[in-house]
């Protein structure tokens, strides 16, 4: 419903309502109640379509790297095959890079459709009976099976099921926080008089599905259901497509900017060898493999390799990770936007202070309260259970409920705003004790206590009280007072008469506390380079208070109504310069959250009410608790399950690890792959012959890809860990453009000492002298001679680039990253010698070929050192 309804709801006569639901105080038939549904619909929220097992699946084997590799595929498969002659053909080549996309879309898959499991029912939230008048007589129903028209019985501890106008309400407190954030529960009043629209909750007479029942009872009409309600609008804004992040961006990014410099580089590299072995089909089939080899085809699996070895991790630390891509964002996150209620505090009221008339602490001013909330019997409010708790820790509760019995009571009202019970000692004393809003106690007290004498409240003690009062406002507290009399009138007679020429005795002060873990955490977000803000629901005193506490500045702080009057220029300054927002509705929230991310920040966005979903949905990550509505859970990518905030810090610290991980492999393939095409361009230009066979480029990017799969397990330095990471695709250009040619002039070092040196030594002569047969052995020497190089390089330059410090002595990778890439170079070693090699066109290395591999190594590693001090004091990082 929109806000014009919602007031036309409000001021309806009651009559005018059951004449447009089509039914009575007896309720709706069984008949009627199905036409309502077919007319207004079900109670039911749509939380989104699931996304289909077989589009989960196309999402996962068709990206833009594996389209590459599958077209591919495709030619070779037509060319080896197809059109080849029967003796020769080969489908190793189309094994190859069919397994290269089997694998990293397998991997992608398995961990899409487990994400996907996560906890995503938002019907969790309403899944309960309701009492609901049909056909003259009150039955349990489901939820779901609420209609419009339905007439609800409300007790205490009841959730509310629908939208919902009072009929009639007896002592009504609701619980709206999930909603609005306030920590307080809200009097709603049956008769209310509405003259003039109000923002949507604030109606004294509707009730809203999504809120609870905390004291009193009543009868309410439903006059909205499912997506139709409050709850139910801002849950289908949920289901809209959500905004790529930061990091989808930038993969997305990465990807075109690699597939465009393919689609140049592989044409061109056909097109030279074409023309200088003239035999364009095998031009045409290197310039394939070629292209499979510029193709960082891995590139998904590194990915959610390491995204799922991170969600691993933090599952351990009691954290879900719903969306694996927001672990990564966690590492970006220089912004974290955070409600107040139930994240920085506990959502739970606890009794700050009990002091007497002098401001001091005094236990006989919490043992009347506690008297007084004990004993009487309506239900006990969040208020109540602080002043129980309170006393259970600081008095002797067990001899207070030996010594004094109870007499009577006058249960709470909302017009008097308190409550009375008279109580009897040992010793047959009575006293009447009461507890209220102060203003409400002023009027029924006369006296004030001070050190053990009675006064008469005059003028100036009055404004003394109100000033002390006013003072615990300012520090966010709820004040009630507490008065007694003694020798009330006699059993039998009490009633609120009694209720007057009391003696104030003391202030109760109620806070909602800080967690104990969230200065803590707030400064360890400081210390990494996370600036964090307040959009809360809550007013401006009790905000205040927390953030204080909290170590969190309080400068001047923009309430939700002072939002509106700046243009949309200015609200992107105010949100840049100011870090505590005060009465936001769920849209203005969202909207801040927007207007972060349009000014350039990775924001997180941490809450746990209906009222903050809409901006966990905006933010690049939404983080709730454990504590949480149900709604928020299913908004956030990731949920704290401790209620240890400290697991925030662990959260940034994993996703900035995680994206060093990603853009190691990411930079150190890219650029390798653009001096490997420097390296083949030349290659083309001076050899008679192609520099490397496809299929040989095919099973040498295999074997550098598995080898890279140990990348998620390396570790970073510590030093990289400190300020915020994102995504930079330019990032990724420049590297290439720096470390790419490095490697291309120990290539051509290599091309030069094979072709005029080992390859003439070892077969008997120079290429152009040689016969058929000869010729053979050269080219699969050769070939051989630069697989093993290519392969040592491209390895050990991970290694290198992995750390802007000297690799190997000042910091080494994981040793499951060097087992792993050892053994690549090991297998890739011992090929040439094998039958596999034999296969491959490979031929056995001599013995003086391993003295100059070790020294172009060497030369190279130490190259690249060199170039890697002066790109990092460009661009102020390495990756």
């Amino acid at each position: 419903m929109n806000k014009k309804q919602y007031f036309e709801f409000a001021t309806t006569s009651i009559t005018n309502l059951f004449d447009h639901f089509n039914t009575s105080t007896n309720g709706l038939t069984t008949r009627d109640a199905e036409e309502n549904r077919q007319q207004f619909g079900a109670n039911q929220l749509s939380n989104g379509k699931k996304t289909p097992l077989l589009v989960e699946i196309l999402k996962a084997y068709i990206t833009p790297f594996t389209l590459v590799l599958i077209t591919l595929a495709i030619i070779s498969f037509i060319t080896d095959y197809v059109i080849a002659p029967p003796g020769e053909r080969d489908l190793f080549a189309v094994f190859i890079i069919t397994l290269m996309v089997v694998v990293s879309g397998t991997m992608t898959l398995i961990q899409s459709v487990k994400s996907n499991r996560a906890t995503e029912q938002l019907k969790s939230l309403v899944k309960v009976t309701t009492n609901v008048r049909r056909n003259g007589e009150a039955i349990e129903l489901p939820i779901e099976d609420v209609v419009c028209g339905d007439i609800i019985k409300l007790a205490a501890g009841d959730m509310i099921p629908a939208d919902l106008r009072l009929l009639s309400s007896k002592d009504l407190f609701i619980s709206q926080s999930s909603l609005t954030g306030e920590s307080y529960p809200v009097e709603k009043i049956a008769e209310s008089t509405i003259l003039e629209p109000q923002s949507d909750t604030s109606y004294d007479n509707l009730l809203f599905m999504g809120s609870d029942v905390i004291s009193g009872s009543a009868e309410a009409l439903v006059i909205a259901t499912g997506n139709d309600t409050m709850f139910g609008s801002i849950a289908d804004t949920l289901s809209e497509k959500p905004i790529p992040t930061s990091f989808e961006i930038g993969i997305n990014k990465t990807s075109m900017l690699l597939i465009k410099f393919m689609a140049i580089m592989a044409p061109l590299v056909v097109i030279i060898n074409g023309i200088t072995i003239n035999n364009w089909l095998e031009a045409f089939l290197f310039g394939l493999s070629v292209a499979v080899g510029l193709t960082p085809e891995m590139l998904p699996m590194i990915v959610t390799t390491n995204l799922v070895k991170g969600s691993n991790k933090m599952a351990k630390e009691g954290t879900i990770i719903k969306n694996l891509n927001a672990i990564q964002n966690f590492g970006a996150i220089d912004v974290l936007c955070t409600d107040k209620t139930g994240t920085l505090t506990q959502d739970k009221i606890i009794l700050e202070y009990h002091l007497n008339c002098n401001g001091l602490e005094d236990d006989r001013v919490l043992k009347h309260a506690y008297l007084n909330s004990y004993y009487q019997t309506g239900l006990k409010n969040l208020l109540d259970v602080a002043i129980i708790e309170e006393a259970n820790e600081l008095l002797d509760v067990a001899s207070l409920n030996i010594n004094y019995t109870k007499v009577d009571e006058i249960p709470f009202d909302f017009e008097r705003r308190r409550m009375s019970v008279v109580m009897q000692d040992e010793h047959g004393k009575r006293q009447m004790i009461t507890k209220g809003a102060i203003e409400e106690m002023l009027a029924i007290s006369s006296f004030v206590e001070y050190d053990g004498r009675v006064m008469p409240i005059t003028a100036k003690e009055r404004q003394t009280i109100l000033s002390k009062v006013e003072e615990l406002n300012r520090d966010g507290m709820r004040v009630l007072g507490v008065s007694q009399k003694t020798n009330p009138s006699v059993e039998g007679e009490f009633s609120t008469k009694d209720e007057a020429n009391m003696v104030l005795i003391g202030y109760l002060a109620f806070l909602d506390p800080p967690k104990e873990t969230t200065k803590a955490a707030l400064e360890a977000l400081k210390e990494h380079g996370v600036g964090v803000k307040v959009f809360t629901g809550d007013n401006e005193l009790v905000t205040t208070t927390v953030c204080q506490q909290v170590g969190l500045p309080v400068e001047t702080i923009i309430s939700g109504d002072e939002l509106a009057t700046f243009s949309d220029d200015e609200l992107k300054d105010v949100v840049e310069t100011h870090q505590i927002f005060v009465k936001l509705n769920p849209t203005q929230k969202s909207d801040l959250v927007t207007l972060l991310r349009e000014n350039g920040h990775t924001v997180g966005f941490m809450g746990d009410g209906i009222n903050d979903a809409a901006a966990m949905k905006a933010a690049d990550v939404g983080i709730s608790v454990d504590t949480a509505v149900d709604i928020a859970k299913e908004s956030a990518d990731v949920i704290l399950l401790e209620k240890d905030l400290m697991v925030l810090e662990k959260g940034i610290l994993s996703g900035r690890e995680i994206f060093g991980n990603i853009m190691k492999y990411v930079k150190t393939t890219a650029s390798s792959n653009f001096g490997n095409m420097f390296s083949v361009l030349a290659a083309s230009l001076m050899l008679p012959f192609i520099p490397m066979l496809p299929i040989q480029i095919l099973f040498l990017n295999l074997i550098y890809d598995l080898s890279c799969i140990s990348i998620p397990w390396d570790r970073m330095d510590k030093e990289y860990l400190d300020k915020p990471k994102k995504w930079d695709a330019s990032s990724i250009g420049n590297f290439m453009f720096w470390f790419g040619p490095t490697s291309s002039v120990f290539d051509i070092t290599t091309f030069i000492l094979m072709f005029y040196y080992i390859c003439p030594q070892v077969i008997g002569g120079p290429f152009h002298t040689l016969d058929a047969g000869q010729k053979v052995a050269f080219i699969a020497l050769f070939h051989a001679g630069w697989f093993v190089e290519s392969l040592w390089t491209q390895t050990l330059v991970l290694h290198t680039l992995r750390t802007p410090k000297i690799p190997f002595l000042q910091s080494n990778a994981s040793f499951i990253m060097t087992t792993i890439t050892s053994l690549g170079i090991i297998v890739g070693t011992i090929l040439p010698f094998t039958a596999l090699g034999t296969n491959l066109d490979l031929a056995p290395l001599p013995g003086n070929y391993w003295l100059w591999l070790i020294i172009t190594v060497l030369a190279y590693l130490l190259l690249v050192t060199v170039v890697k001090h002066f790109y990092m004091k460009k661009y102020g990082e390495l990756l």
